[in-house]
Protein backbone atom coordinates (compact mmCIF):
# COMPACT_ATOMS: atom_id res chain seq x y z
CA UNK A 1 0.00 0.00 0.00
CA UNK A 2 2.30 2.30 1.15
CA UNK A 3 4.63 1.75 -1.57
CA UNK A 4 1.73 2.08 -4.69
CA UNK A 5 0.18 4.73 -3.32
CA UNK A 6 2.98 6.44 -1.48
CA UNK A 7 1.31 7.19 1.37
CA UNK A 8 3.99 8.40 3.89
CA UNK A 9 5.58 10.31 0.69
CA UNK A 10 2.22 12.02 1.12
CA UNK A 11 2.14 12.27 4.88
CA UNK A 12 -0.72 9.75 5.13
CA UNK A 13 -1.34 6.23 6.06
CA UNK A 14 -3.66 3.91 5.01
CA UNK A 15 -6.72 4.76 7.91
CA UNK A 16 -6.80 7.63 6.95
CA UNK A 17 -7.26 6.95 3.46
CA UNK A 18 -9.67 4.70 3.86
CA UNK A 19 -11.62 6.81 5.99
CA UNK A 20 -11.68 9.34 3.76
CA UNK A 21 -12.76 7.66 1.29
CA UNK A 22 -15.75 6.43 3.41
CA UNK A 23 -16.16 10.22 3.84
CA UNK A 24 -16.32 10.87 0.31
CA UNK A 25 -18.61 8.00 -0.58
CA UNK A 26 -20.87 8.71 2.25
CA UNK A 27 -21.09 12.40 1.04
CA UNK A 28 -21.68 11.32 -2.88
CA UNK A 29 -24.45 8.35 -2.27
CA UNK A 30 -27.34 10.74 -2.84
CA UNK A 31 -26.47 10.36 -6.47
CA UNK A 32 -27.52 6.66 -6.69
CA UNK A 33 -30.81 7.37 -5.60
CA UNK A 34 -30.97 11.28 -7.30
CA UNK A 35 -29.78 10.28 -10.53
CA UNK A 36 -32.06 7.25 -11.37
CA UNK A 37 -34.44 9.72 -10.12
CA UNK A 38 -33.71 12.65 -12.70
CA UNK A 39 -32.92 10.08 -16.03
CA UNK A 40 -36.15 8.79 -15.63
CA UNK A 41 -38.22 11.51 -14.84
CA UNK A 42 -41.00 9.52 -13.36
CA UNK A 43 -40.81 7.30 -16.93
CA UNK A 44 -41.03 10.32 -18.92
CA UNK A 45 -37.87 9.42 -20.54
CA UNK A 46 -38.30 5.91 -20.88
CA UNK A 47 -35.01 5.30 -18.95
CA UNK A 48 -35.67 2.51 -16.62
CA UNK A 49 -34.98 3.09 -12.67
CA UNK A 50 -32.93 -0.25 -12.02
CA UNK A 51 -31.16 -0.01 -14.79
CA UNK A 52 -29.86 3.47 -14.54
CA UNK A 53 -29.19 2.88 -10.55
CA UNK A 54 -26.72 -0.37 -12.12
CA UNK A 55 -25.08 2.18 -14.33
CA UNK A 56 -24.70 4.83 -11.89
CA UNK A 57 -23.12 2.87 -9.01
CA UNK A 58 -20.82 0.85 -12.00
CA UNK A 59 -20.21 3.28 -13.39
CA UNK A 60 -18.90 5.89 -10.52
CA UNK A 61 -17.12 2.74 -8.95
CA UNK A 62 -14.83 1.60 -12.05
CA UNK A 63 -14.66 4.99 -13.07
CA UNK A 64 -13.61 6.36 -9.20
CA UNK A 65 -10.92 3.29 -9.47
CA UNK A 66 -9.15 3.76 -12.26
CA UNK A 67 -8.81 7.82 -10.71
CA UNK A 68 -6.77 5.69 -7.64
CA UNK A 69 -5.10 3.24 -9.51
CA UNK A 70 -3.86 4.94 -12.38
CA UNK A 71 -3.20 9.06 -11.03
CA UNK A 72 -3.03 8.01 -7.42
CA UNK A 73 -5.24 11.26 -6.84
CA UNK A 74 -8.32 11.20 -4.00
CA UNK A 75 -10.98 12.57 -6.39
CA UNK A 76 -14.11 10.25 -7.16
CA UNK A 77 -16.31 10.44 -10.49
CA UNK A 78 -19.63 9.87 -10.64
CA UNK A 79 -22.59 11.25 -13.07
CA UNK A 80 -22.75 15.33 -12.56
CA UNK A 81 -25.40 17.06 -11.70
CA UNK A 82 -26.59 19.46 -13.71
CA UNK A 83 -25.57 17.23 -17.02
CA UNK A 84 -28.22 14.45 -16.37
CA UNK A 85 -31.51 17.35 -15.52
CA UNK A 86 -29.73 18.69 -19.05
CA UNK A 87 -30.19 15.07 -20.58
CA UNK A 88 -33.63 14.77 -19.07
CA UNK A 89 -34.67 17.50 -20.00
CA UNK A 90 -33.18 17.25 -23.88
CA UNK A 91 -35.37 13.92 -24.02
CA UNK A 92 -38.66 15.23 -22.24
CA UNK A 93 -38.51 17.96 -24.87
CA UNK A 94 -37.95 16.53 -27.90
CA UNK A 95 -41.54 15.20 -28.35
CA UNK A 96 -40.18 12.07 -29.12
CA UNK A 97 -37.58 12.87 -31.53
CA UNK A 98 -34.56 12.63 -29.20
CA UNK A 99 -34.93 9.16 -27.28
CA UNK A 100 -32.73 8.40 -25.10
CA UNK A 101 -30.55 6.11 -26.52
CA UNK A 102 -29.71 9.23 -29.03
CA UNK A 103 -28.81 11.15 -25.95
CA UNK A 104 -26.58 8.29 -24.44
CA UNK A 105 -24.59 8.40 -28.37
CA UNK A 106 -24.28 12.08 -28.00
CA UNK A 107 -22.24 11.83 -24.35
CA UNK A 108 -20.10 9.16 -25.97
CA UNK A 109 -19.14 11.37 -29.05
CA UNK A 110 -18.40 14.37 -25.99
CA UNK A 111 -16.38 11.63 -24.16
CA UNK A 112 -14.53 10.72 -27.40
CA UNK A 113 -14.15 14.45 -28.15
CA UNK A 114 -12.69 14.72 -24.73
CA UNK A 115 -10.23 11.94 -25.18
CA UNK A 116 -8.72 13.86 -28.13
CA UNK A 117 -8.05 17.15 -26.25
CA UNK A 118 -6.39 15.35 -23.33
CA UNK A 119 -4.09 13.51 -25.74
CA UNK A 120 -3.59 16.16 -27.77
CA UNK A 121 -2.76 18.10 -24.49
CA UNK A 122 -5.22 21.09 -25.03
CA UNK A 123 -6.83 20.47 -21.93
CA UNK A 124 -3.30 20.17 -19.80
CA UNK A 125 -2.45 23.52 -21.24
CA UNK A 126 -4.93 25.32 -19.21
CA UNK A 127 -2.93 24.79 -16.20
CA UNK A 128 0.09 27.45 -17.66
CA UNK A 129 -2.97 29.26 -19.64
CA UNK A 130 -4.70 29.99 -16.18
CA UNK A 131 -3.34 33.09 -13.93
CA UNK A 132 -2.71 31.87 -10.34
CA UNK A 133 -5.18 34.19 -9.02
CA UNK A 134 -7.90 32.51 -11.38
CA UNK A 135 -7.27 29.01 -10.21
CA UNK A 136 -6.84 30.30 -6.34
CA UNK A 137 -11.03 31.71 -7.47
CA UNK A 138 -11.86 28.87 -8.59
CA UNK A 139 -11.12 26.59 -5.51
CA UNK A 140 -13.17 29.43 -3.40
CA UNK A 141 -15.94 29.18 -6.18
CA UNK A 142 -16.68 25.85 -6.03
CA UNK A 143 -16.15 25.73 -1.82
CA UNK A 144 -19.16 28.32 -2.25
CA UNK A 145 -20.97 26.12 -4.85
CA UNK A 146 -20.24 22.88 -2.49
CA UNK A 147 -22.00 24.95 0.67
CA UNK A 148 -25.02 26.39 -1.35
CA UNK A 149 -25.15 22.81 -2.44
CA UNK A 150 -25.19 21.44 0.99
CA UNK A 151 -27.86 24.57 2.14
CA UNK A 152 -30.10 23.42 -0.44
CA UNK A 153 -30.30 19.66 -0.44
CA UNK A 154 -31.20 19.95 3.38
CA UNK A 155 -33.87 22.54 3.18
CA UNK A 156 -31.21 25.01 5.13
CA UNK A 157 -31.74 27.87 2.66
CA UNK A 158 -34.99 27.65 0.75
CA UNK A 159 -36.53 29.72 -1.93
CA UNK A 160 -40.48 30.52 -3.04
CA UNK A 161 -42.33 32.99 -5.53
CA UNK A 162 -44.88 35.14 -4.93
CA UNK A 163 -46.31 36.57 -7.40
CA UNK A 164 -44.68 38.10 -10.41
CA UNK A 165 -45.68 36.65 -13.73
CA UNK A 166 -43.09 34.20 -15.14
CA UNK A 167 -43.59 35.22 -18.33
CA UNK A 168 -42.67 38.63 -17.82
CA UNK A 169 -39.25 39.90 -18.79
CA UNK A 170 -36.60 39.64 -15.38
CA UNK A 171 -35.91 43.74 -14.18
CA UNK A 172 -35.12 43.73 -11.10
CA UNK A 173 -35.82 41.45 -7.71
CA UNK A 174 -38.22 42.90 -5.94
CA UNK A 175 -41.36 42.06 -3.42
CA UNK A 176 -42.98 40.25 -6.72
CA UNK A 177 -40.48 37.61 -7.32
CA UNK A 178 -38.23 34.61 -6.37
CA UNK A 179 -36.64 35.15 -2.84
CA UNK A 180 -34.32 33.09 -0.89
CA UNK A 181 -34.54 32.63 3.06
CA UNK A 182 -33.62 30.14 5.86
CA UNK A 183 -35.35 27.01 6.10
CA UNK A 184 -37.86 26.99 9.45
CA UNK A 185 -35.60 24.46 11.60
CA UNK A 186 -38.54 24.89 14.26
CA UNK A 187 -41.34 23.15 12.11
CA UNK A 188 -39.08 21.50 9.80
CA UNK A 189 -37.38 18.44 11.66
CA UNK A 190 -35.21 18.31 8.08
CA UNK A 191 -33.62 21.56 8.69
CA UNK A 192 -33.13 21.11 12.71
CA UNK A 193 -31.23 18.01 12.05
CA UNK A 194 -29.46 20.17 9.58
CA UNK A 195 -28.52 22.65 12.30
CA UNK A 196 -27.57 19.93 14.70
CA UNK A 197 -25.48 18.51 12.74
CA UNK A 198 -23.40 20.96 11.75
CA UNK A 199 -22.89 22.09 15.52
CA UNK A 200 -21.73 18.69 15.85
CA UNK A 201 -19.26 18.13 13.35
CA UNK A 202 -18.35 22.07 13.57
CA UNK A 203 -17.15 21.23 17.47
CA UNK A 204 -15.43 18.16 16.14
CA UNK A 205 -13.38 20.11 13.44
CA UNK A 206 -12.67 22.82 16.28
CA UNK A 207 -11.49 20.04 18.59
CA UNK A 208 -9.20 18.60 15.73
CA UNK A 209 -10.93 15.06 16.40
CA UNK A 210 -9.52 12.90 13.26
CA UNK A 211 -12.52 11.76 11.54
CA UNK A 212 -14.76 14.96 12.60
CA UNK A 213 -16.23 15.00 9.30
CA UNK A 214 -17.31 11.07 8.78
CA UNK A 215 -18.52 10.97 12.86
CA UNK A 216 -20.27 14.25 12.49
CA UNK A 217 -22.11 12.29 9.02
CA UNK A 218 -22.72 9.03 11.08
CA UNK A 219 -24.09 10.58 14.43
CA UNK A 220 -26.10 13.32 12.51
CA UNK A 221 -27.87 10.12 10.87
CA UNK A 222 -28.09 8.34 14.10
CA UNK A 223 -29.82 11.30 15.39
CA UNK A 224 -32.31 11.69 12.56
CA UNK A 225 -33.89 8.63 13.71
CA UNK A 226 -35.50 9.77 16.93
CA UNK A 227 -36.40 12.80 14.80
CA UNK A 228 -38.46 10.99 11.38
CA UNK A 229 -36.10 12.18 9.07
CA UNK A 230 -34.07 9.16 8.80
CA UNK A 231 -36.65 6.29 7.21
CA UNK A 232 -35.60 3.16 8.79
CA UNK A 233 -38.86 1.65 7.38
CA UNK A 234 -37.09 1.46 4.14
CA UNK A 235 -34.90 -1.11 5.37
CA UNK A 236 -37.99 -3.04 5.50
CA UNK A 237 -39.09 -3.69 2.06
CA UNK A 238 -34.96 -3.28 1.15
CA UNK A 239 -33.86 -5.61 -2.06
CA UNK A 240 -30.39 -6.87 -1.23
CA UNK A 241 -29.66 -8.30 -4.44
CA UNK A 242 -28.89 -6.03 -7.38
CA UNK A 243 -31.41 -6.65 -10.35
CA UNK A 244 -29.04 -7.06 -13.64
CA UNK A 245 -32.41 -7.39 -16.15
CA UNK A 246 -32.97 -4.81 -18.91
CA UNK A 247 -30.22 -2.86 -18.53
CA UNK A 248 -28.99 -0.19 -20.93
CA UNK A 249 -26.00 -1.22 -21.71
CA UNK A 250 -24.60 -0.30 -25.25
CA UNK A 251 -27.47 0.90 -26.18
CA UNK A 252 -26.54 3.86 -28.40
CA UNK A 253 -27.73 5.38 -31.10
CA UNK A 254 -25.27 6.89 -33.32
CA UNK A 255 -27.13 7.06 -36.66
CA UNK A 256 -30.39 8.74 -34.71
CA UNK A 257 -27.99 11.61 -33.13
CA UNK A 258 -26.82 12.16 -36.55
CA UNK A 259 -29.65 12.39 -38.37
CA UNK A 260 -31.54 14.25 -35.43
CA UNK A 261 -28.64 16.78 -35.49
CA UNK A 262 -27.31 17.01 -32.00
CA UNK A 263 -24.26 19.22 -32.83
CA UNK A 264 -25.44 21.92 -30.57
CA UNK A 265 -26.07 19.59 -27.71
CA UNK A 266 -22.73 17.53 -28.47
CA UNK A 267 -21.52 20.95 -27.63
CA UNK A 268 -22.82 22.10 -24.76
CA UNK A 269 -22.25 18.73 -23.03
CA UNK A 270 -18.62 19.28 -24.17
CA UNK A 271 -18.26 22.66 -23.32
CA UNK A 272 -19.61 22.65 -19.41
CA UNK A 273 -17.88 19.34 -18.60
CA UNK A 274 -14.53 20.77 -19.99
CA UNK A 275 -15.03 23.74 -17.58
CA UNK A 276 -16.75 21.82 -14.70
CA UNK A 277 -14.07 19.16 -14.96
CA UNK A 278 -11.02 21.13 -14.97
CA UNK A 279 -12.46 23.44 -12.34
CA UNK A 280 -13.28 20.30 -9.75
CA UNK A 281 -10.15 18.48 -10.54
CA UNK A 282 -7.58 21.85 -9.73
CA UNK A 283 -10.02 23.04 -6.84
CA UNK A 284 -10.14 19.72 -5.37
CA UNK A 285 -6.04 18.83 -5.94
CA UNK A 286 -4.91 22.55 -5.01
CA UNK A 287 -7.10 21.95 -1.82
CA UNK A 288 -4.95 18.55 -1.36
CA UNK A 289 -1.80 20.30 -2.33
CA UNK A 290 -1.04 18.49 -5.35
CA UNK A 291 -0.41 21.02 -7.59
CA UNK A 292 2.56 22.30 -5.54
CA UNK A 293 4.23 18.86 -6.60
CA UNK A 294 6.60 18.42 -9.55
CA UNK A 295 4.52 15.77 -11.53
CA UNK A 296 1.57 17.63 -11.48
CA UNK A 297 0.61 18.94 -14.73
CA UNK A 298 1.52 15.11 -15.61
CA UNK A 299 -0.73 13.36 -13.46
CA UNK A 300 -3.51 16.56 -13.99
CA UNK A 301 -3.17 14.79 -17.66
CA UNK A 302 -3.66 11.44 -16.62
CA UNK A 303 -6.42 12.47 -14.20
CA UNK A 304 -8.31 14.19 -17.29
CA UNK A 305 -7.94 11.07 -19.37
CA UNK A 306 -9.31 9.28 -16.61
CA UNK A 307 -11.85 11.61 -16.36
CA UNK A 308 -12.77 11.90 -20.57
CA UNK A 309 -12.92 8.35 -20.68
CA UNK A 310 -15.27 8.26 -17.84
CA UNK A 311 -17.69 10.11 -19.63
CA UNK A 312 -17.81 7.41 -22.89
CA UNK A 313 -17.76 4.47 -20.71
CA UNK A 314 -20.65 6.04 -18.45
CA UNK A 315 -23.24 6.53 -21.73
CA UNK A 316 -22.21 2.89 -22.95
CA UNK A 317 -23.39 1.51 -19.26
CA UNK A 318 -26.46 3.50 -19.78
CA UNK A 319 -26.25 7.30 -17.69
CA UNK A 320 -25.58 10.51 -18.91
CA UNK A 321 -21.93 12.16 -18.17
CA UNK A 322 -19.19 11.16 -15.56
CA UNK A 323 -17.33 13.57 -14.22
CA UNK A 324 -15.12 14.57 -10.69
CA UNK A 325 -17.24 15.23 -8.44
CA UNK A 326 -16.79 18.40 -5.88
CA UNK A 327 -17.55 16.17 -3.38
CA UNK A 328 -14.08 14.75 -2.82
CA UNK A 329 -13.16 17.85 -1.31
CA UNK A 330 -14.64 15.88 1.47
CA UNK A 331 -12.30 13.26 1.37
CA UNK A 332 -8.97 15.71 0.91
CA UNK A 333 -10.91 17.63 4.11
CA UNK A 334 -10.67 14.48 6.35
CA UNK A 335 -6.96 13.91 5.42
CA UNK A 336 -7.38 12.02 1.98
CA UNK A 337 -4.10 12.51 -0.54
CA UNK A 338 -3.60 9.66 -2.50
CA UNK A 339 -5.61 6.93 -4.55
CA UNK A 340 -6.11 4.99 -1.92
CA UNK A 341 -9.01 7.67 -1.06
CA UNK A 342 -10.20 6.49 -4.31
CA UNK A 343 -10.30 3.07 -4.26
CA UNK A 344 -12.02 3.11 -1.21
CA UNK A 345 -14.73 5.33 -2.69
CA UNK A 346 -15.18 3.22 -5.97
CA UNK A 347 -15.32 -0.42 -3.86
CA UNK A 348 -17.57 1.41 -1.89
CA UNK A 349 -20.13 2.03 -5.43
CA UNK A 350 -19.34 -1.40 -6.29
CA UNK A 351 -20.77 -2.55 -3.20
CA UNK A 352 -23.83 -0.17 -3.22
CA UNK A 353 -25.24 -2.85 -5.85
CA UNK A 354 -25.28 -5.13 -3.15
CA UNK A 355 -25.76 -2.72 0.22
CA UNK A 356 -28.00 0.30 -1.68
CA UNK A 357 -30.53 0.17 1.26
CA UNK A 358 -27.74 0.51 3.74
CA UNK A 359 -25.92 3.21 1.75
CA UNK A 360 -29.09 5.46 0.67
CA UNK A 361 -30.45 5.48 4.21
CA UNK A 362 -27.99 8.18 5.04
CA UNK A 363 -30.30 11.63 4.57
CA UNK A 364 -29.30 14.56 2.77
CA UNK A 365 -29.31 16.49 6.13
CA UNK A 366 -26.97 14.32 7.17
CA UNK A 367 -24.63 15.08 4.65
CA UNK A 368 -25.40 18.63 4.18
CA UNK A 369 -22.91 19.39 7.04
CA UNK A 370 -20.01 17.70 5.62
CA UNK A 371 -20.54 19.81 2.77
CA UNK A 372 -20.64 23.54 4.05
CA UNK A 373 -17.43 22.91 6.26
CA UNK A 374 -16.02 21.61 3.14
CA UNK A 375 -16.60 25.32 1.85
CA UNK A 376 -15.18 26.86 5.02
CA UNK A 377 -12.54 24.66 4.28
CA UNK A 378 -11.92 26.30 0.77
CA UNK A 379 -12.26 29.34 1.26
CA UNK A 380 -8.29 29.51 2.48
CA UNK A 381 -7.58 29.72 -0.93
CA UNK A 382 -8.99 33.22 -1.42
CA UNK A 383 -5.36 34.35 -0.39
CA UNK A 384 -3.99 33.34 -3.40
CA UNK A 385 -5.99 36.48 -5.84
CA UNK A 386 -4.16 39.23 -6.05
CA UNK A 387 -6.87 41.55 -5.00
CA UNK A 388 -4.80 44.81 -4.83
CA UNK A 389 -4.72 44.37 -8.88
CA UNK A 390 -8.14 45.20 -10.83
CA UNK A 391 -6.82 43.20 -13.65
CA UNK A 392 -7.04 39.71 -11.42
CA UNK A 393 -9.32 40.91 -8.72
CA UNK A 394 -12.16 41.09 -10.87
CA UNK A 395 -12.48 38.44 -12.79
CA UNK A 396 -11.63 36.44 -9.82
CA UNK A 397 -14.41 38.01 -7.72
CA UNK A 398 -16.91 37.46 -10.55
CA UNK A 399 -15.91 33.62 -10.80
CA UNK A 400 -16.21 33.01 -7.08
CA UNK A 401 -19.49 34.81 -7.23
CA UNK A 402 -20.96 33.84 -10.46
CA UNK A 403 -20.45 29.40 -9.61
CA UNK A 404 -23.15 29.54 -6.33
CA UNK A 405 -24.89 32.37 -7.66
CA UNK A 406 -26.01 30.75 -10.83
CA UNK A 407 -25.18 27.24 -9.26
CA UNK A 408 -22.80 26.37 -12.29
CA UNK A 409 -19.05 26.05 -11.87
CA UNK A 410 -18.60 26.61 -15.93
CA UNK A 411 -20.70 29.89 -15.89
CA UNK A 412 -18.04 31.14 -12.80
CA UNK A 413 -14.60 29.92 -15.09
CA UNK A 414 -16.23 31.42 -18.00
CA UNK A 415 -16.99 35.08 -16.76
CA UNK A 416 -13.01 34.74 -14.66
CA UNK A 417 -11.74 34.11 -18.42
CA UNK A 418 -13.43 36.27 -20.39
CA UNK A 419 -12.97 39.57 -17.92
CA UNK A 420 -9.66 38.37 -17.68
CA UNK A 421 -8.72 38.68 -21.24
CA UNK A 422 -10.26 41.84 -21.41
CA UNK A 423 -8.93 43.27 -18.99
CA UNK A 424 -5.56 42.52 -19.20
CA UNK A 425 -5.67 43.50 -23.01
CA UNK A 426 -6.97 47.03 -21.46
CA UNK A 427 -4.14 47.28 -19.13
CA UNK A 428 -1.90 46.40 -21.47
CA UNK A 429 -2.38 49.40 -23.86
CA UNK A 430 -2.24 51.85 -21.05
CA UNK A 431 1.48 50.28 -20.98
CA UNK A 432 1.29 46.83 -18.37
CA UNK A 433 2.95 44.05 -19.34
CA UNK A 434 -0.11 41.31 -18.50
CA UNK A 435 0.86 37.47 -20.27
CA UNK A 436 -2.46 36.25 -21.72
CA UNK A 437 -1.75 33.20 -23.30
CA UNK A 438 -3.38 32.03 -26.19
CA UNK A 439 -5.30 29.60 -25.29
CA UNK A 440 -7.25 32.13 -23.32
CA UNK A 441 -7.98 34.08 -26.29
CA UNK A 442 -9.41 30.94 -27.51
CA UNK A 443 -11.44 30.00 -24.77
CA UNK A 444 -12.89 33.46 -24.46
CA UNK A 445 -13.76 33.78 -27.72
CA UNK A 446 -15.93 30.44 -27.56
CA UNK A 447 -17.65 31.50 -24.31
CA UNK A 448 -19.02 34.52 -25.55
CA UNK A 449 -20.27 32.48 -28.83
CA UNK A 450 -21.72 30.08 -26.80
CA UNK A 451 -23.54 32.95 -25.02
CA UNK A 452 -24.49 34.59 -27.95
CA UNK A 453 -26.03 31.74 -29.89
CA UNK A 454 -27.05 29.11 -27.34
CA UNK A 455 -29.64 29.39 -24.67
CA UNK A 456 -27.72 28.50 -21.50
CA UNK A 457 -30.51 28.20 -19.36
CA UNK A 458 -32.41 25.66 -21.67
Amino acid sequence: MDKFFKLRENNTNVRTEIIAGLTTFITMAYILIVNPLTLTAGGATGMDFNAVFVATALGAGLVTIAMGLFVNYPIALAPGMGLNAYFAAVVMSSGGHITWQIGLASVFISGIIFIILTLTKVRQILLDAVPDSLRAAITVGIGLFITIIGFKNSGLLTAFYIGKNPAAPFTALGSNDWLMQLGNFVEDKGVLLTVIGLLITSILMAMRVQAGILIGIIVTTLIGIPLGVTNLASLSNAHWIPNFSNLAIGQLDFAGALNAGLLTIVFTFTFVELFDTFGTLTGTAAKAGLLDKPDAKKKIGRAMLVDAGGVSLGALLGTSTITAFVESAAGVGQGGRTGLTSVTTGVLFILALFLAPLALLVPGQATAPALIIVGVLMMGAVRGVEWDDMVYAIPSFLTIVLMPLTYSIANGISAGIVFYVLLASANNVAGGKNKIHWLMWVLAILIIARFLFIDINA
